[in-house]
């Protein structure tokens, strides 16, 4: 086939008069199209552009072909001028493209078909297109490349049909992969090749699984143009270049040799420093920041003083930049231009040294003009503004703008991740507005299904949950947990923010009915409700104290029971004060911050009712990234986020609990009390493990201690807001009293398990190891158990 330059060089083949032959210009009396089938001819006169009775030159006729080629419709354009009767007629004659029918994928094996199709861009129905199908098979050849299949063959075949149609079909012969055997070096003097290459992502094959020596270009420019600098940046070495990389591959075996060649030049240390520019902030408060200071002497020595100059260390330079530009950004001086400079100088003895200088222009502070919100068409304004730290008329700080974005995130009413704030310039003296879009989600939601509980037997529930009633905030949740030994009907209301001020109220109410089948427990009714106050100490939005009483109203029907604890009708009066310090972001899967509550209640006694104790418990969570999979390090990058949790829980008892035997605490499963992951429920006791828990014998009020300790630490990874993986190691034990308080003895477990917000509501699934477990007799019996668990996981 012709391109448009070729057919343009054979632009006229003609039979014209060898006057009309010296004349550039010609008047055509008739145009005519032929070879053309599915084109309508006068759809091809149109794109020409060239009428009857016109004067017609040269250049008219090339962009006239070119017009035509451009349609995409045709492979070939000619042009003919000739006397016809005396009539001077110009003839197009076109050759039409076939008609794509489909396009195939004929061989992908090793990559999947799904990454294939996505390179191909042929649209069926249309006129084949010979470029189109070259660049889809360049790309499709740079994806195996990509992936490492060197060898891998792709051909495009057209293969035509009785309707003169065509199929493309792309054949593909992937080949072998390459596998690294080694990786050789070569100019390195400071550091070995296994110091090198064990600071690349990319390595040869080794024993273990992973070490499979996968080639990748992407992963290898990426070690040559930033792992490697940083690691010879870190030690002094900031002149370090590849000069060379060369992939070495045989053809026979598939395996291939990375050779580098490298100069990694002189190492340099830190000489002076200092900083200009500076105004808002002393230079004494600025060098706090600089990272090769010299240490003063610690206890015993420790941390001492450096004795000789400090080696230049690129990474913690610019570490230090970063804090620096964030010191600024968080005092409102997001105009400030901080300029590093390294400045390299040879001293006598040859040795190598940088000056350093931080060149600031710090300019003026930006104020807040305005805060708007977008996107809120059912959430009220008031609701998320309750969430944002910055307001018009303070000084902008970055730190408050990153705080408010996730206190939105964690309202759990919006689309996630939220779109980043933006802040646009509101006037010349720099001043800003800053913008939070947030795109709503639905909240309320119906749930329903079976339920199973230990000695309850099976049964259903349904639920009703809102955690934005209305699009006021306010939370409402209708929990009724019903079947022939269950009848468990239980109702909350919350409003964060009481007539509009800060103190927030919380009513919940509940109705239940259990018959057990195991052991003791028998028949237990109990109705009651709480009334809870939270207010916001000294105006923090992240510390709460929070006043409840409670009261409740039990029944016990049990042979056993009765005989030990006499309730017929007892009631329980309690008023509780608890302290409230959560800090966590990211939730229901929190990726950092921390939880501390601690709780005091006084039951009964002067309060009226049976019994007569107090109650104390302490939780707290702590949560610190590790690092992330896929996305980016940027505000409101969705990848995957490694994180580690430490949990810590405590609870005492003290005086005398009468009948409410319940208000002791109980440990093992997950279901009921204190959760101890890979043991049965009720099965940790103040006697020691219970191996008759998982039995007929289960639940008996022995089961009840009045203290306990756990400890929970994990490894999670958070896939999305709706899906978490993790391991985790659990620890716990429970004791008949405060004084017996040991938690030097506690039983283990250890496993995996995964979290998912469903439509149903929070679903919980767990699978453990329990260490310390025994059998009837007393001997060890460690096993795995599986876990289920329903509700919030906070």
């Amino acid at each position: 086939m012709k391109s448009v330059t070729a057919i343009a060089a054979l632009l006229l083949v003609t039979t014209v008069s060898a006057n009309a032959q010296q004349d550039a210009c010609a008047v055509v009396d008739s145009v005519v199209i032929e070879g053309a089938v599915r084109l309508d001819d006068r759809t091809i006169l149109s794109r020409a552009g060239i009428a009857p009775g016109e004067l017609i030159c040269r250049t008219d006729n090339q962009r006239a072909i070119e017009s035509i080629y451009g349609t995409g419709q045709v492979s070939d354009v000619r042009v003919f001028q000739s006397n016809i009767n005396g009539r001077s007629v110009l003839i197009f004659e076109v050759d039409e493209r076939p008609m794509l029918a489909r396009w195939e994928v004929r061989g992908p094996e090793k990559l999947s078909e799904r990454s294939v199709r996505g390179r191909v861009r042929l649209l069926e129905g249309r006129p084949y297109d010979p470029a189109a199908a070259a660049r889809s098979r360049a790309s499709i050849d740079s994806l195996y490349k990509d992936e490492g299949y060197y060898f891998s063959e792709i051909d495009v075949r057209v293969e035509p049909r009785d309707d003169g149609s065509v199929v493309a079909v792309f054949d593909i012969a992937e080949g072998r992969r390459i596998a690294l055997s080694q990786v050789i070096v070569d100019g390195n003097e400071e550091f070995s090749d296994g110091d090198v290459v064990g600071r690349m992502s990319t390595g040869p094959e080794g024993f273990w699984w992973w070490n499979n020596g996968e080639y990748n270009d992407d992963v290898v420019d990426r070690d040559l143009r930033e792992r490697l600098p940083d690691y010879y940046g870190s030690e002094g070495f900031i002149d370090f270049r590849v000069l060379r990389d060369t992939l070495v591959v045989n053809e026979e075996t598939g395996k291939g040799s990375l050779l580098l060649n490298v100069d990694e030049g002189r190492q340099y240390s830190v000489g002076t420093f200092d900083i200009v520019g500076n105004r808002h902030f002393s230079t004494e408060q600025l060098q706090t920041l600089y990272p090769f200071g010299r240490r003063q002497s610690g206890f015993l020595g420790l941390g001492g003083m450096r004795t000789g100059p400090a080696t230049f260390d690129h990474g913690a330079w610019r570490d230090a930049v970063d804090q620096l530009n964030q010191l600024y950004a968080n005092n409102g001086y997001i105009y400030a231009r901080v300029t590093p400079q390294v400045i390299r100088r040879s001293d006598d003895d040859s040795a190598r040294t940088v000056d350093l200088r931080w060149e600031i222009a710090e300019g003026a502070p930006a104020i807040v003009n305005k805060v708007v919100i977008s996107g809120n068409n059912v959430t009220h304004e008031n609701v998320i503004r309750r969430a944002i730290s910055v307001v018009p008329g303070d000084v902008f700080r970055q730190d408050a703008l990153v705080q408010s974005y996730q206190s939105i995130s964690n309202l759990g009413y919006f689309e996630q991740p939220l779109p980043v704030p933006r802040t646009e310039q509101a006037n010349q003296q720099g001043d800003i507005d800053i913008i939070f879009q947030v795109q709503e989600r639905h909240t309320g939601s119906v749930q329903f299904g079976a339920s199973v509980g230990q000695g309850v037997g099976v049964g259903g529930f349904i639920g009703f949950e809102d955690p934005n009633m209305f699009g006021r905030g306010k939370q409402v949740n209708l929990n009724w947990q019903f079947g022939r030994r269950i009848n468990d009907l239980r109702l909350s209301y919350t409003d964060p923010a009481l007539r509009g001020s800060l103190i927030s109220g919380t009513i919940s109410l509940h109705n239940s009915r259990l018959r057990y089948t195991v052991a003791d427990l028998g028949r237990i009714n109990t109705r009651g409700g709480s009334l809870q106050f939270g207010f916001p100490v000294m105006g923090s939005r992240y510390t709460r104290v929070m006043t409840t009483y409670s009261l409740e109203q039990s029944e016990y029907d049990s042979p056993t029971l009765s005989s030990r604890y006499f309730c017929r009708n007892c009631i329980l009066s309690s008023i509780g004060l608890s302290l409230v310090r959560d800090t966590r972001i990211g939730l229901p899967f929190a990726t950092a911050g921390t939880m501390h509550q601690l709780s005091v209640t006084q039951n009964g006694g002067p309060l009226g009712g049976t019994g007569n104790f107090r109650r104390a418990t302490f939780e707290g969570r702590w949560y610190a990234p590790l690092g992330q999979i896929g996305g980016s390090a940027d505000l409101g990058s969705q990848g995957i986020q490694i994180v580690l949790g430490l949990t810590a829980k405590s609870g005492f008892v003290w005086g005398d609990v009468g009948p409410h035997f319940r208000q002791l605490f109980s440990m093992g499963g997950t279901q009921f009390g204190i959760p101890l992951r890979g043991y049965d429920e009720f099965s940790i006791t103040p006697g020691g493990f219970d191996a008759r828990a998982s039995g007929y014998y289960a639940s008996t009020v022995d089961a009840f201690g009045a203290a306990y300790q756990t400890f929970t630490g994990e490894i999670g990874a958070r896939i999305s807001q709706a899906l978490y993986f993790s391991t985790f190691i659990d620890a716990g034990n429970v004791w008949q009293s405060p004084g017996e308080f040991n938690p030097t003895r506690l039983f283990r477990g250890a496993g995996v398990g995964v979290s998912l917000l469903s439509p149903l509501g929070p679903i919980g699934i767990d699978y453990a190891y329990g260490f310390d477990r025994r059998d009837l007799l007393g001997n060890r019996d460690p096993g795995w158990k599986f876990h289920f668990k329903l509700g919030m996981m906070q």
